[in-house]
């Protein structure tokens, strides 16, 4: 009895092992993960340095674009903003509704220098292996790219027809700014007259261990961002021979300014839409923390210096000061006269790019440094959640992924939805895939990747999210 117990728990658990592996096997033949891999091998570099960018590369894209989804290419107008951003447009049966835009850009930052032994695979190799597919770009933003082509080729060639006209916004630049590509797209949508019934761009997404609830998949639809600010530093000191120093030589002037920087940060607040988030949490959560989460009016000092105590939640309650770049010196033994810093800040909405130069002048003070400031521009306002948009994003998640927990969010982080800010009043931050937080921190990182189930899954909600918003 025993032996044939034993045989039967062999034969089940290897059919388990079969049919896993079979699972796995199906996961890494898909279409969307081939297709995102070969993605990842086109090194669409977005250097700072604009000299530097390989637009062949760009260029490569497109036409692997082109050859990977023909009927999206031969059905649709198709149009090259800036020669390298394309945007595309579905027209719909209803010509009176305003159209919907879809945004996210295929550009990505550079490998930094010193760091290419430290990834698994290398990061333009686009390596399926260990239930990812591996690579720069894999998360920001080329997954998102793919998983909207996919979905728009499978319902074309299910003869699924939107009645509302639906824009996709694929921006070249956003990494360093978006000059060129979405705001030229919004440009020349602005220039046509067109108003947009709201965008879903880059931003939130997907996280299947929230801090908040690790026990839960939650989806967060940003409903703001921060914005981008950064302050160049530029300290004038004493030179000389390095055997009698000058006390105050521009190395110790800026040192001493980016260490006032950080240490005074600025203050922490709740402000939209972290508030409704936390609210949106609270029947999620235990009582007490679900009474404080509801109950802001008499708890919010506690909760922002609860929010505060983490790394990944600080940038929800406050305007943040990141010391970034540092350039000095010509020799070791040569005292600089010159002294330059980078300092990057990304802003609560609410705060503005005069609040923030005064505060630093005031923290820094010294004559002898001056702060050149280049912002990206305020962050849009804040969106609404309950308008339909947000309801028909929050509705396609819940009926492809039944039980997540949807909820509004801020991105931390700065995109090129602002540019579209005046063609509509709601911009929401909703990326279709899902990923652990661990794996958030190699977004821009060393070993970015992304899950082979989040690839799929990323298919199936943008086509649901499509017939969703494209109805009156």
């Amino acid at each position: 009895m025993f032996k044939k117990y034993l045989a039967y728990t062999c034969i089940a658990l290897g059919m388990g092992m079969l049919l896993a592996s079979k699972s796995a096997s199906a996961q890494e033949h898909d279409s969307a993960v081939q297709h995102l891999a070969q993605a990842i091998r086109f090194e669409t570099i977005s250097y700072q340095q604009t000299e530097k960018i390989n637009h062949s590369a760009f260029d490569n894209f497109k036409s692997f674009l082109k050859s990977t989804y023909p009927t999206v290419f031969s059905s649709l107008y198709i149009q090259k903003i800036s020669q390298h951003s394309l945007l595309i447009e579905w027209t719909g049966t209803h010509q009176h509704l305003k159209p919907v835009l879809f945004e996210a850009h295929y550009d990505v930052v550079p490998i930094e220098e010193g760091t290419l032994q430290d990834w698994q695979h290398p990061p333009f190799a686009g390596v399926i292996e260990s239930g990812y597919v591996w690579g720069r770009g894999s998360l920001d933003d080329k997954v998102s790219v793919i998983a909207s082509l996919e979905a728009i080729e499978q319902l074309l060639k299910q003869g699924y027809a939107p009645e509302r006209t639906l824009l996709f916004a694929f921006g070249h630049d956003e990494e360093i700014g978006g000059k060129q590509g979405a705001k030229q797209i919004a440009q020349h949508l602005k220039q046509r007259d067109v108003e947009l019934e709201y965008v879903i761009g880059e931003g939130g997404l997907l996280i299947n261990d929230h801090p908040i609830l690790p026990s839960s998949t939650v989806a967060m639809i940003a409903l703001a961002e921060k914005s981008y600010l950064t302050l160049t530093l530029n300290a004038k000191g004493e030179g000389g021979h390095s055997s009698a120093p000058s006390q105050n030589s521009a190395v110790i002037r800026l040192a001493k300014a980016v260490s006032a920087l950080d240490d005074n940060p600025f203050e922490a607040k709740l402000v939209s839409p972290v508030s409704e988030m936390l609210v949106a949490f609270a029947p999620h959560v235990g009582m007490v923390e679900g009474f404080l989460f509801n109950n802001q009016w008499l708890s919010e000092s506690l909760l922002v210096s609860k929010l505060s105590e983490k790394t990944m939640s600080n940038p929800l309650v406050r305007t943040t000061t990141a010391v970034t770049m540092f350039n000095a010196g010509v020799k070791e033994n040569v005292v600089s006269q010159q002294a330059q810093a980078k300092v990057n800040f990304r802003l609560l909405p609410g705060d503005s790019t005069e609040q923030i130069l005064e505060k630093v002048t005031k923290i820094i003070n010294d004559t002898h440094i001056e702060v050149v400031a280049d912002s990206w521009g305020d962050s849009p306002k804040v969106a609404n959640m309950n308008a339909e948009g947000y309801r028909r994003i929050q509705a396609s998640i819940e009926a492809e992924l039944p039980g997540t927990i949807v909820t509004p969010g801020l991105l931390m982080a700065t995109t090129d939805t602002r540019h579209y800010s005046h063609l509509t009043e709601n911009i929401y931050r909703f990326q279709p895939f899902t990923m652990h937080m661990d794996d958030s921190k190699t977004i821009h990182s060393t070993n970015e990747r992304v899950s082979l189930d989040a690839v799929v899954n990323a298919v199936a909600i943008s086509k649901r999210l499509i017939t969703a918003v494209a109805k009156p």
